[in-house]
């Protein structure tokens, strides 16, 4: 099974890498990650034109989400350039480096000159630039001023117009879009000491893992849509190879993953790897490029219809569809009965049923 990707003169020998962050936040984590975690690329911790200070605790973990207050990293540019990078370069088995640089167009002025004999490629965070489109613009071209490598642009899932964001970076330079950065702001409380236990000065926090997935997605597919020509290299919410292989269906060439890394433990990444061919073959698929260049079509159905098909050997009677039915459509005399003029047809049964006993029926155009 070829598991490999390639986009914008890259070669990945997997379509795995890991998102900026904490664990890529030195050239040691960046190294076990590449080498022991079999990651297809490497990208590293946002570097910019000054080290952050950082709150304590600044990462709070849930079974689907993180937050965190962490910013970029907390080293110098110096450290990155004499130290850090150099040292990776050394040691790598040659796997592509993609440089993480944050934030402003004066920024990019400075860092891209200075890191770019040790990037493959560029990623740019913008989640502190704000949604002017006129100066996400003079950025992008800032950047392309300073380097022939290909670059990112990572969008920030509060970005109103991911469509004006497409637009606007293909027309002054930039290869694709990473998407997407962290949901926020957002705040965690704490009922019994009465306060808020991790944040920025603020009180606030960002939001990433398996919960932000869906928003992730439409935003790869609404960035792909709009903008075909673009590499998206999708992040937000991946945990399991069957993710992987939605952001590839949705539009991606190559996923990242953090979150859920930190949520479940840096040992799955390489469980992703190992389960990746399997998955794919399991869909149908021979290689990941198959998906790659597989149309995604929509099945969604428009029409009425029938109420739901109950599958009676799979239904084990336990009450869930009824309880909660919005629609009070749904009684249960050992397996669920349906009312069809109560029923809405809106489809929260079927995807709530634990064991698929529930199905859709298909509306006739």
């Amino acid at each position: 099974m070829d598991i490999s990707t390639k986009f914008d003169g890259l070669k990945l020998e997997n379509p795995l890498m890991p998102a900026a962050g904490p664990l890529v936040g030195d050239a040691e984590k960046m190294l076990w990650l590449e080498q022991v975690a079999g990651l297809g690329a490497i990208v590293s911790k946002t570097i910019s034109t000054k080290d952050a200070h950082i709150p304590h605790p600044c990462i709070y973990g849930d079974r689907d989400y993180i937050m965190n207050c962490e910013l970029w990293t907390e080293y110098t540019k110096e450290k990155w350039i004499n130290e850090f990078l150099p040292y990776y370069k050394k040691k790598s088995v040659g796997k592509p480096l993609i440089i993480s640089v944050g934030y402003t167009k004066e920024d990019m002025e400075i860092l891209i000159p200075l890191l770019d004999k040790f990037a493959d490629a560029f990623e740019v965070s913008t989640h502190y630039v704000g949604n002017d489109l006129n100066a996400l613009g003079e950025t992008v071209a800032t950047i392309r001023k300073h380097t022939k490598k290909p670059f990112y642009m990572k969008i920030s899932a509060h970005m109103p117009d991911p469509e004006g964001f497409a637009h606007t970076i293909k027309a002054n330079g930039a290869n694709g879009v990473v998407a997407v950065n962290s949901l926020g702001p957002s705040m965690k409380i704490d009922i019994a000491s009465r306060s808020i236990i991790y944040g920025n000065a603020k009180g606030f926090a960002w939001t990433s893992g398996p919960y932000i997935k869906n928003i992730a997605l439409a935003t790869v597919y609404t960035i792909k849509q709009a903008e075909p020509s673009l590499t998206v290299i999708g992040v937000g919410g991946i945990a399991s190879a069957s993710d992987v292989i939605e952001f590839l269906l949705a539009g991606a060439s190559g996923v990242q993953m953090l979150s859920a890394a930190m949520l479940r433990g840096k040992e799955l990444y390489a469980k992703i790897l190992a389960d990746l061919p399997a998955t794919l073959e399991k869909y149908g698929f021979k290689s990941v490029q198959e998906v790659i260049d597989t149309q995604l079509e929509n099945h969604a159905m428009f029409g009425m219809g029938e109420t739901p098909k109950l599958d009676a050997s799979k239904c084990t009677g336990c009450g869930t569809c009824s309880r909660v039915c919005p629609y009070f459509a749904i009684e249960m005399d050992g397996k669920p009965k349906f009312n069809s003029e109560k029923c809405f047809r809106c489809g929260l049964c079927v995807s709530k049923c634990p064991v698929k006993a529930l199905t859709y029926t298909k509306v006739e155009e």
